[in-house]
């Protein structure tokens, strides 16, 4: 009897247990799909031999864009579009500059870009907006025939970030977030390397943006990258840090993240900054200095996210992954640590100091860095370089956008990257408004994140 009794006590302390630690995390709604609607998981569309292109969107990133543009064959740029006259005729002047047909401006009405994606001379929309109209202009291009680019995040909230996959998948049409940073080289050489094998299994993946902002306040239009600072607390700038590392630890396609949780410092540089250059002593100021944030995926793998754009640190990205057979980190010191059997004989200039407690040589690194480059970054990497875009990277993200479109193939990044890189904005401001608490991840292809066999880039 008395064995029963304490049977049905503990049965009823692991129930109340599993029911106080399920308590603990908070759920995220994901909406059914609807019926009829059908996954974007590498999905490809008509070949588009020539890309008509659209800019919205011409402050600090969108000029940029269209001057890399100038350089890809087979892209026609047709419109150009920013609230501000003299951006759009700026830009223009990129267009004659490089010997090509002017684009049809718009401009100085706030609801321009809607005459824009209804255009039916376009077929690619590149929206390099503040951040407020990225996931609306593409949401609307999508509906209007387009496929669509959007600078990062790509979206802010939950509703928008379900708005652009809903749409995606409704309209067939691609919807990509121009993430530039998994196209740097050591981000590409790495990757390759991660998916030859060299690193075992990737366990463990840092990234990062680190980056204080105090000298280009001022340059965003209408103060509203620092506003939107003010108003959330969280990573509101995650995808420089998750994009490399989602990609190599196969999100979505063969893994998922599970939940998150968030910490972080309370907000002191941007309110001093704001008081020592307007004399505004603000109270509220919601982003704190530094945002950490943990996260644990459906395979057992952990990644580690940091925010920080208020202090005086060296700029950072803190690119890292951690294998069960090498180590690659870059930010501050760029290195590989791999064990020796792994590093083939062609590359072992020096078979002294070959072990995972140290990085290897310098000419080692170099050599691996060479075997392992990208296969993507074979043939233009080069003309990368001239071209620019921090050092190469954002004309081989563009490049790869055109080829993809101009073949008809899937693009490197989907919708479901878009999403999960940028939940991190509303779900870690989730997390810190009920003391860190551990926050549900959805899985936003609904079902299909095992469905694919590892990341593949179309060639």
């Amino acid at each position: 009897m008395k064995t029963t009794f304490f049977k049905s006590i503990l049965t009823i302390c692991c129930v109340l247990g599993w029911l106080a630690s399920s308590a603990q995390m908070i759920k995220t709604p994901s909406p059914k799909r609807s019926k009829g609607q059908t996954d974007v998981l590498r999905m490809a569309c008509a070949p588009l031999p020539t890309v008509r292109v659209a800019f919205i969107g011409l402050g600090m990133r969108g000029p940029g864009a269209v001057e890399r543009m100038t350089h890809i064959p087979g892209v026609e740029i047709v419109a150009l579009c920013d609230m501000l006259e003299d951006r759009t005729k700026s830009a223009n002047q990129i267009l004659v500059k490089a010997g090509l047909p002017k684009a049809q401006e718009f401009f100085g009405d706030a609801n321009a870009w809607r005459k824009v994606t209804a255009l039916p001379n376009v077929d690619l929309v590149y929206v390099a907006t503040d951040w407020k109209h990225h996931a609306l202009i593409g949401v609307q291009a999508m509906k209007d025939g387009k496929h669509v680019a959007i600078e990062v995040p790509g979206a802010m909230t939950m509703e928008e970030i379900w708005d652009l996959i809903n749409t995606s998948e409704k309209t067939r049409k691609h919807c990509m977030q121009l993430e530039n940073c998994v196209y740097d080289f050591f981000e590409l050489t790495t990757l390759n390397m991660a998916q030859q094998g060299l690193f075992g299994e990737i366990l463990h993946a840092e990234g990062a943006y680190i980056h204080n902002l105090e000298p280009f306040w001022k340059d965003y239009w209408n103060n509203w990258r620092l506003d939107y600072n003010k108003a959330h607390r969280g990573d509101i700038y995650a995808t420089h840090g998750m994009g490399p590392v989602c990609l190599a630890l196969n999100i979505h396609r063969g893994d998922k993240m599970n939940y998150l949780v968030s910490m972080d410092t309370k907000a002191v540089g941007i309110p001093a900054f704001i008081k020592e250059t307007t004399g505004e002593e603000i109270k509220d100021f919601k982003n704190g200095d530094h945002t950490m944030t943990m996260i644990r995926t459906e395979k057992g793998k952990t990644i580690q996210i940091q925010h920080d754009v208020a202090n005086p640190r060296p700029y950072s990205r803190m690119y890292q992954l951690t294998g069960t057979k090498g180590f690659a980190n870059k930010y501050p010191v760029e290195g590989y640590a791999l064990d020796s059997k792994l590093i083939s004989s062609d590359i072992k200039i020096n078979h002294e100091n070959l072990n995972a407690h140290s990085f290897v040589p310098a000419e080692i690194k170099k050599a691996l860095m060479e075997k392992y480059k990208h296969p993507i970054v074979v043939g233009i990497e080069e003309k990368a370089k001239q071209v620019g875009g921090h050092g190469g990277m954002d004309f081989i993200m563009d490049y790869r956008l055109i080829h993809c479109l101009q073949n008809g193939l899937p693009l490197d990044m989907d919708v479901y990257d878009l999403a999960e890189w940028s939940c991190l904005a509303p779900l870690t401001e989730t997390s810190l408004n009920n003391n860190s608490a551990p926050v549900e991840i959805p899985d936003f292809t609904r079902g299909g994140w095992d469905k694919l066999k590892g990341l593949e880039f179309s060639k």
